[in-house]
């Protein structure tokens, strides 16, 4: 195995070969070299820089209004052309464009994050990416137009063409997939999964594709719980502790008050007939039947828990007719068993009886 040399060394080593005198320089001298780490190349880049250090700019008009900002890279025409704060980094032209204040952000792309002003930490990465983002802050936009409509929402994730395309204020959300998240707008905390996963604009919700409609032969239910987690019901021994029958506990079902409902129209606008029972009702005959939420609150009903009980008043309803049937089977049998012995009684009281005596007529 070759010894590694730490990266540190070739540090010092580079910097070293740099500042010996009798280094041989490249001829002709690169002329876009300015004092505090500057690099600027083109028409007007970095016209008005005074105190910032460390600033690359290259193209027409590059950072043209940086004056004290410092850590800054523009590389195409007009990128970071008004901006005055730090660590901004942009490739394309226009990326970047009317940034100000704005710090952190990172444009690849033509007119990535164009019209951001103050807005901190961005990442847009594809042509018009996040392109109408002003104030946002904490967005990152991977692909062409995605987020192009964001002005003021912060925290929103977007990855693939047109992703979040037509959201404009929400906030905290999540699209992965071309065109996902289509249909949000103004609405939080939106999850949207999968290529043409339009989603709602409603908040707190999660849309995931290609599930609907599909059939996984041999799988098992997925279930969540109230962190979020996913997960599906093991049923192995292996996972198991305190076995022990049910025994009279499913009796319970017999109290519970099966009824028909409708959802509320903002929770389902088509108001689809629904059938099931009340989370609060079944509480008071089995707490641990309910789903809670966050808060503690009856949320849902634990229906496989249900069906489970379901089957043991099944199975001893089965053994009560099991033995119901053995009952009447054995009855059956003492019943024929009794009839053949009255038959037999009958055939030897009709074989006991005198023969019947007749008269003779005489001549």
């Amino acid at each position: 195995m070759k010894p590694r040399i730490p990266s540190v060394l070739i540090t010092l080593a580079l910097i070293c070969f740099v500042l010996l005198p009798n280094a041989e320089a490249v001829v002709p001298a690169p002329d876009g070299g300015y004092p505090n780490f500057t690099t600027a190349e083109g028409t007007k880049a970095l016209q008005s820089l005074t105190t910032g250090s460390a600033n690359t700019a290259v193209g027409w008009f590059s950072l043209f209004s940086n004056a004290g900002g410092s850590f800054n890279t523009a590389t195409g025409a007009g990128t970071l052309l008004f901006n005055t704060a730090d660590a901004n980094t942009a490739f394309g032209t226009a990326t970047l464009l009317f940034n100000t204040t704005g710090f952190q952000n990172t444009a690849v792309g033509t007119a990535a994050l164009l019209n951001n002003t103050i807005g901190n930490g961005n990442t847009a990465t594809g042509i018009n990416a996040l392109l109408s983002n002003t104030t946002g802050s904490g967005n990152t936009a991977n692909g062409g137009r995605a987020l192009v409509n964001n002005t003021i929402g912060s925290e929103n994730t977007a990855i693939g063409g047109a992703a979040l395309a037509n959201n404009s204020t929400g906030a905290l959300n999540v699209a992965l997939g071309d065109d996902a998240g289509s249909g949000v707008t103004t609405a939080n905390n939106v999850i949207a999964i999968g290529t043409q996963v339009a989603g709602e604009n409603v908040s707190d919700t999660c849309y995931i594709g290609n599930i609907f409609n599909q059939t996984s032969s041999g799988g098992a239910g997925v279930f969540v719980n109230s962190a979020g987690k996913l997960g599906t019901g093991t049923s192995s021994r292996r996972f198991k502790d305190d076995i022990k029958p049910m025994y009279q506990t499913s009796e319970a079902l017999f109290a519970l008050k099966p009824v028909t409902f409708h959802y509320k129209k903002e929770i389902d606008p088509a108001r689809t007939s629904q059938f099931g029972l009340v989370a609060e009702e079944v509480e008071k005959v089995n707490p641990d039947l309910i789903v809670r939420d966050k808060e503690g609150k009856p949320y849902s009903v634990r229906y496989d828990q249900v069906n489970a009980m379901l089957l043991n008043e099944f199975l001893k309803a089965h053994r009560r007719m099991e033995e119901q049937d053995k009952g009447i089977e054995e009855l059956t049998a003492r019943l024929k068993q009794q009839a053949a012995q009255i038959q037999k009684v009958s055939a030897q009281l009709e074989a006991s009886k005198p023969a019947p005596r007749t008269v003779l007529n005489r001549q």
